[in-house]
């Protein structure tokens, strides 16, 4: 399996380049996907979505752009090469426009699209289209601007970060902390901050939330997975604080976390910012790695 994986990741056509690594630095998750599965017969190619809509906000920061999983489904009844035409209503522009591998029958295989939406775009419904000679499938694409954005509560989605510093070796953009996408996958590829200065702190990241917020709760997340755990490669102590009209104050503390997320809790306070200041890592490497803070 390990081998064929490889194999179809090589000859899959992607727009992104490989980074350079610093070898102490954890590896990113693989940027496409492969799921074995039983063939249909049919001889028909699946376009394949990870959501039934993409919702695509207006004024963030380029380097974190809205995002969707797509691919493709072979029913084929003997391997072959596949190719999926991407399409999208102008002027939003994605970050492919095709997807070509090797498939054996029965497999899919996915991989991350990204959706790029200029200052200039006017609020409103657009399509992504995804095509193989046989299907077509539509994605509705919707803009709206960041008050119009169904947050859940959490009043830092989306907005704008940042940072005391950016590691330069691979993609690790500060905004990608309030992406609204808390997991680990696609570390290094545009999914969580990484600073620049090892053994070197503080380090801090901050949100600007949009104006004046009662906030009484902060949960971090940080690199975590069963390969890189959060106890050799998180973020062990930090200070949680609060900003008004740039006057901050620390309204939680963590020390010696080994856990992949923390919730604080504390007293309500009116806030238009918040800020994390980094104090220590776990493991020798000493890196601030964040990849989400929500503030509610």
């Amino acid at each position: 399996m390990r081998l064929l994986t490889a194999a179809l990741a090589a000859a899959t056509v992607l727009t992104a380049t490989a980074a350079a690594w610093q070898p102490t630095d954890p590896p990113s998750v693989p940027s496409v996907k492969i799921k074995p599965g039983t063939s249909k017969g049919t001889g028909r190619l699946t376009p394949i979505a990870g959501s039934d809509r993409v919702v695509a906000p207006l004024g963030v920061d380029p380097a974190c752009p809205a995002k969707i999983e797509i691919g493709m489904r072979s029913d084929a009844k003997a391997p072959s090469y596949a190719n999926l035409s991407v399409e999208i209503d102008q002027p939003l522009t994605a970050s492919r426009s095709m997807l070509t591998s090797y498939l054996p029958p029965g497999y899919e295989l996915g991989a991350k699209l990204l959706i790029a939406v200029p200052p200039t775009t006017s609020e409103g419904s657009y399509a992504l289209r995804l095509k193989t000679p046989s299907q077509t499938l539509s994605v509705p694409v919707q803009v709206v601007t960041l008050d119009q954005l169904d947050n859940g509560g959490n009043v830092a989605l989306r907005r704008p970060v940042t940072a005391s510093s950016q590691h330069t070796n691979a993609n690790y953009p500060p905004c990608s902390v309030a992406d609204g996408d808390a997991g680990s996958n696609g570390w290094a590829g545009g999914n969580g901050w990484n600073d620049a200065t090892a053994r070197a702190w503080p380090d801090t990241v901050a949100i600007a939330l949009g104006g004046a917020k009662q906030i009484s709760r902060v949960d971090l997340y940080t690199l975590h997975t069963e390969r890189y755990p959060a106890s050799i490669f998180g973020l062990r102590d930090w200070d949680v604080q609060a900003g008004l009209n740039g006057q901050w104050q620390t309204v939680a503390q963590v020390r010696g976390n080994t856990a992949g997320n923390v919730r604080s809790d504390f007293t309500p306070v009116t806030a238009d910012a918040v800020r994390i200041v980094a104090l220590a890592s776990n493991g020798a490497n000493d890196y601030t790695r964040i990849t989400e803070v929500e503030v509610r």
